[in-house]
């Protein structure tokens, strides 16, 4: 064979060489594109599964959610009429749902607020209260001047806290009811001490003494003034300081480093702030960095001027009836309010965001400002703020 025709069965050779390695880098070019387009393929049917998957646990939480509401609706709705019932048949009975209710509930509250790292909402004025009341009906039920220091707690600034800072009666809220319940039930309690139970006016007469129409006995006004607003303004000075000194003094560092702890001073500022209402104005007049002496003085004024008002309620029983249906009527009122206005409003943007679509900011400001109008600490909360 000549050296050209060796030459031309090389190139022939190292063409068929050339061309199968094209086809291995071709079939391989194939299949890669066929698994890539079998792994988006999976990727999309994965994504389409998660998607059906998290809707369909969505949906059962909803249900879950909705079931539990109702259950909270319908033992509301039942506890409340069995109360109302009750206090018609049995009211001496009042002062003893009251305590179960008081060390059921609250040890209770503060496991869930200490989640939520709402803990310090339980130094408010209100649970500083009950507890006396909890002391006095417990140990001490005979003791009229402890009495009339209840019963300007009770009738003062718990009373009218459900009036000012709108707390709401939503029977498939447990914090609501809760909320509402410390401030509403010690009012009942001391008026049905004061004007329906003659079995604990007999047993409260002290030895020796003549039968009096009324207890407790009140033998001026003077004496009336001392029990009913000096002593009880000094105990809630005492309050004021001891809440000063744990919360702004001893735990301040520990607020500091976490923000997202709520105190009730915190609360209100932030709210009055984003609202820009009256209550910032006024706690802004001695300038920023004492917006909380002014927060104090506020109080202050709040707690003088409502229990100066428990001396004419504590005279007259039909003053005192009129005032329990007003902070029944205010609550009933809040928590309709809650329901047709706010809650719709709730349910509307959790809509849109599930369509993805983009809610307007001043409609997400609207519904928050009903919202924390609606709403009460410790609420809670605001609910969580009380006096």
């Amino acid at each position: 064979m000549s050296s050209s025709d060796e030459f031309m069965d090389d190139m022939n050779g190292n063409g068929d060489s050339y061309g199968t390695v094209n086809r291995r880098f071709k079939d391989r070019a194939e299949q890669v594109a066929k698994t890539k387009e079998i792994l988006s393929k999976q990727a999309v049917q994965t994504k389409e599964m998660l998607s059906k998957q998290a809707v369909k646990i969505a949906k059962q939480a909803e249900e879950h959610e909705r079931f539990i509401n109702k259950v909270t609706h319908l033992l509301g709705v039942l506890g409340f009429g069995g109360f109302c019932f009750l206090l018609g048949a049995r009211p001496q009975d009042i002062p003893y749902v009251y305590c179960v209710f008081y060390v059921t509930f609250v040890p209770l509250r503060w496991i869930y607020y200490r989640f939520k790292k709402w803990h310090y909402y339980l130094l408010d004025f209100c649970y500083y209260a009950n507890t006396i009341f909890l002391v006095d009906l417990l140990l001490y039920p005979k003791n009229e001047k402890l009495f009339m220091i209840c019963f300007s707690f009770a009738e003062g600034p718990l009373a009218w806290a459900l009036i000012v800072w709108r707390c709401s009666l939503v029977f498939s809220s447990v914090d609501k009811i809760i909320s509402v319940l410390i401030h509403l039930l010690p009012g009942i309690v001391f008026f049905t001490i004061r004007w329906w139970n003659p079995a604990t006016f007999e047993a409260m007469h002290p030895e020796g003494t003549p039968h009096r129409f009324s207890w407790p006995y009140v033998e001026d006004k003077s004496y009336l003034w001392t029990w009913l607003f000096g002593v009880p303004l000094a105990a809630y000075t005492l309050w004021q300081v001891l809440y000063f000194l744990i919360v702004n003094v001893l735990r301040r560092q520990r607020l500091l480093r976490d923000p997202e702890v709520m105190t009730s001073y915190r609360e209100l500022s932030k709210k009055a702030q984003k609202a820009n209402n009256i209550w910032w104005r006024l706690s802004g007049l001695l300038g920023d960095q004492n917006r909380l002496l002014m927060y104090i003085l506020l109080q202050a004024v709040f707690t003088v001027a409502t229990m100066a008002l428990t001396v004419p309620i504590f005279l007259s029983y039909e003053f005192h009836a009129i005032f329990q249906i007003l902070k029944v009527s205010a609550s009933v009122w809040n928590g309709g309010s809650f329901l047709l206005e706010v809650m719709p409003r709730q349910v509307i943007v959790k809509e849109k965001k599930k369509s993805g679509k983009q809610v307007p900011c001043q409609q997400q400001d609207q519904h928050s400002d009903l919202t924390e109008n609606a709403m009460q600490a410790n609420g809670s909360s605001v609910t969580h703020q009380s006096e």
